[in-house]
Formats: C-alpha cells, structure tokens, sequence
C-alpha cells in the first residue's frame, strides 16, 4: 500500500528443481530405477512407428521438471495431424527448456519410466491404449503428482477405465465436418488462454461430449453453437478445460484435429500452456467455477469511480484495466457487497504495488478505504505483511504457500477473496494462502465496497475478469458497522 524504504527479498521464481512433486514422482518410480534410466522400450507394431525424440534445449536432462511424454499410440482412427502434432510439441520444448520423448509404445507406461516426465501428453490417442498394469502405473503416477495433457481424440480413448474419465473429463460423442466456429474464451488468465481475446475465430473438428464437465473442471473456453452446424450440447458447450484431479495436474484440449492447428501460434501458444500448467511450471485457479457475475467484463468500467489522484486505463482490445499514477482508487461503486466470493486475474510486469481493498464505507477519499477497510496486497518486496497475498499491515501469507503458487511477472494470477461475516481468506491461483479474522472494532467486513489500487506512479498493475458470488451469511463476529 504505502511506499516502502526498505525492501525484503520476496517472491520471484516458479519452481525448479527438486520440488516436492518431482520428489514423490521419483518416489514412485523408486522400484524399478535401472529401467527410469534406460531408454524408451522400441516400437510395437501399428500403423505407424514408435519414436523418441530429445529437443535440442533440455536433451540429456534426468529431472522429471524438465522433461515430456508424448504419447499417440491409436486403436480406432488415427489422424493423420499426429506427426504436425509431435513435432510442434517438440519445437515447443526446445524454445521453453523442456526435453520431449514421443512414443507409441505402451511398454513405455511403467513407474519407473513415467517417473522421468513431468507430464503426458496423450496426442489424439484413440481406443484401448493400455493394458491393466499400464493403467495401475499410469493412475499411480497421477496420483503422485504427474501431469496429464489430453488433446483432440484424447477424448476418444479408454471408454472403460473410471480413472481415465474423470482425468480428461468427457468422452467424445459425436462430431459435424471441419468447419470455422466462434470459441468464447472463458478464463484468461490460465497460460492456454490469457494470449487469446474474448472470442477466438478457428476452424477445426468440433466434437460433442457424452456429458457436460463444467461442475467437475474449470471450463477455459466454450463453443458458440449457433456460430456453426452440427453441435449437440446447446449454450454450454466446454471445448477445453483444466482441474486438479486426484494428487496431479489435467489440462485437456478439443482442438487439434487439423495439421494446419500445430502451425497456428495462437493454438500452439494455448498448448505450451497447457502443458506448462500440467508440469507445474505455471500456476493456475483449476477449480470449478460456477454463479459468478462480472463487475469488471474488460469492455467498460460501467458502476466503478475513480477516488483521489491517478487513474486506470481500460483497453477494451485486451479486457485490461492499468493503474496509472496515484495514489487512488478505483472503486465499485453500483453495490456494497456482504458475504460473497470476489475473484479478480492480476498482472505486474515487475516490482509494481497495488493492492484490493474490501469492506470499506462509500466515500471519494481513497485513504477512508485505508482507515477503514482492509487491503489484500500486491508487491513482490516489502516485509511479510506488506507483500502479496498479505491483509496489508495485519497478517503475512503463508509465504511457502505463497511463494509455491506465484506467477512471475508478466504472467497473470487469480485471486480469490472470500468473506463471510468477519472472516477473510485468500486464494492465490487455487490455493490458500490466508485465513484472517478481523478483530478490530473500527471496522468490520460483515459489509462494504471493494476497489482497486493505482498506487503511484511507475506501478503499472493490469487487471482483468473482476467477479463476484453472493455466499450464505455467516453468523457469529463481534460488531456491525
């Protein structure tokens, strides 16, 4: 919030190296190390053969963070985009530090080989792929933190195996012919998506699901069908989506069908970031999400006002409002909030402050908000209470939690923001980081308005996708204001 003199090392760098979820992937693979440390098993017989291929930028790399499964082994149809697919995976790894192994062996699917990747990619896979001991080493690697990446007719794979269809989250049911549609793009800030605009004009083969995955997953984008001919699923259509699933990472995409997908950038920029989040080298807010209505859509600042000195720029081209200038506020004005959800994407571009203010009294003096409510901050250096994820001046984040669920900057966060009657907890990117409960009789969450922060000037923080859930009262606290 204020400026500070005296910065303290903060938050900086994504994990590396030796992470607790590539210790307990090694772990698991712990039986069978000789075999982790062989090569890939050769080519089983198919329609097309088995590789394995190193990129350039990571080749020789033994740390499970550093490399990638492909793997496009099919027992229905097979696409012919598969090789495209391959080696735009390929090209993506030597620019982004990771080592891609391809493979259609199933042979390949034992602990102590899947041990040495930090996700699989199953590459429009199709029908049975793998047999039951497979399966147990497959689900035990997930269970242990892997990651998973499913694109295209991954969702036409493995039709009787429970634990498969919870991880790439529909079946396939049905599709038209290859045609242009409009997706809606749903969530951008996840790292497949915050490069793509509200709509996203593509052609591609567009399939129907057996079932609708959105109360289990967090939906990233959907299909608009009255856009094209031959959807089956109505207004709420998931093309791809992302969730946490069972101790591992799942990102699943239903592009991909075409060999002229893999040389677009806008779709190979959503795979790297797919499997980035499946890797867990970016973070992002998987959980289903549903009831949420926008205070901020990215086309207007309709029901906000601005208070004190500064601004906020709106860029409707990019959905953004950035601060500019300060010290003020941008607050919501339209409605004081009392129990309820509030989530928000963020970006710094680098030691940048500002901050969320909640629970503060109407007013134009942005320091009322200060003296009267509660900041949860934004700023990589400061002390512990002053730092991101902080309720600024009263309680630190869990700093490991914390540190463990940051983007860098340049890349987007998510908060969630969750108050019910005195109590306030944060989420960063899905995962707590703090629990605070007001005890101070000047003010009081139970109700108050929420802004944002343009801290002063060369603090240039973006915002996005501003959303807010009524939640059921809680009753219990000491005062009302």
């Amino acid at each position: 919030m204020h400026p500070h003199s005296s910065p303290h090392p903060g938050p900086r760098s994504r994990r590396r190296t030796g992470s607790p979820r590539s210790a307990r992937l090694a772990a698991v693979g712990a039986a069978t190390l000789l075999l982790a440390l062989t090569a890939l098993p050769a080519a089983a017989s198919g329609p097309a053969p088995s590789r394995a291929a190193v990129s350039s930028a990571a080749a020789g790399s033994s740390d499970p963070s550093d490399r990638v499964l492909v793997f496009s082994k099919t027992a229905g149809f097979r696409h012919d985009s598969i090789p495209d697919g391959i080696a735009a995976i390929e090209e993506l790894g030597a620019q982004g530090g990771f080592a891609v192994d391809a493979t259609e062996d199933a042979a390949a699917f034992t602990p102590g080989n899947l041990a040495r990747y930090a996700a699989v990619v199953f590459l429009s896979t199709t029908g049975d792929v793998l047999d039951p001991a497979q399966q147990s080493a497959f689900e035990r690697y997930v269970r242990a933190g892997g990651g998973y990446v499913g694109v295209h007719a991954a969702a036409d794979t493995e039709y009787d195996w429970p634990f498969y269809e919870g991880l790439v989250g529909a079946y396939f049911q049905s599709h038209p012919a290859i045609q242009q549609a409009t997706v809606d793009v749903e969530d951008r800030a996840h790292p497949a998506t915050a490069h793509l605009g509200p709509q996203w004009e593509r052609t591609d083969e567009w399939y129907n699901y057996r079932a609708n995955p959105r109360d289990r997953v967090k939906v990233l984008a959907s299909l608009d069908e009255t856009s094209y001919e031959g959807g089956a699923m109505g207004q709420d259509h998931p093309i791809s989506w992302c969730q946490d699933y069972r101790g591992g990472r799942a990102f699943y995409t239903g592009f991909g069908h075409t060999k002229e997908s893999y040389a677009d950038p806008a779709f190979r920029q959503h795979l790297l970031g797919g499997i980035r989040y499946a890797t867990d080298a970016a973070q992002a807010d998987c959980r289903p999400e549903q009831g949420y209505r926008p205070l901020f859509d990215g086309t207007s600042t309709d029901g906000w006002k601005q208070a004190g000195p500064g601004s906020f720029t709106l860029d409707t081209a990019s959905g953004t409002l950035t601060s500019t200038g300060g010290m003020g506020l941008l607050w919501y004005q339209a409605r004081e909030l009392r129990s309820y959800s509030l989530k928000l994407d963020w970006k710094v571009s680098g030691d940048d402050n500002s901050g969320v203010f909640i629970g503060f009294p109407a007013s134009d003096d942005p320091w009322s908000a200060v003296d009267n409510g509660y900041e949860v901050q934004i700023d990589a250096t400061d002390a512990p209470d002053r730092t991101t994820g902080s309720v600024y001046g009263f309680q630190s984040a869990d700093l490991a939690k914390r540190d463990a669920a940051l983007n860098p900057p340049g890349e987007w966060n998510t908060y969630e923001i969750r108050v019910q009657g005195e109590r306030l907890r944060i989420w960063l990117n899905g995962v707590k980081i703090n629990d605070f409960t007001n005890q101070d009789p000047a003010r009081s969450l139970r109700q108050g308005y929420v802004g944002i922060q343009n801290h002063g000037e060369g603090d240039e923080v973006s915002f996005r996708n501003i959303r807010v859930k009524d939640l059921p009262a809680k009753s219990g606290g000491h005062h009302h204001r």
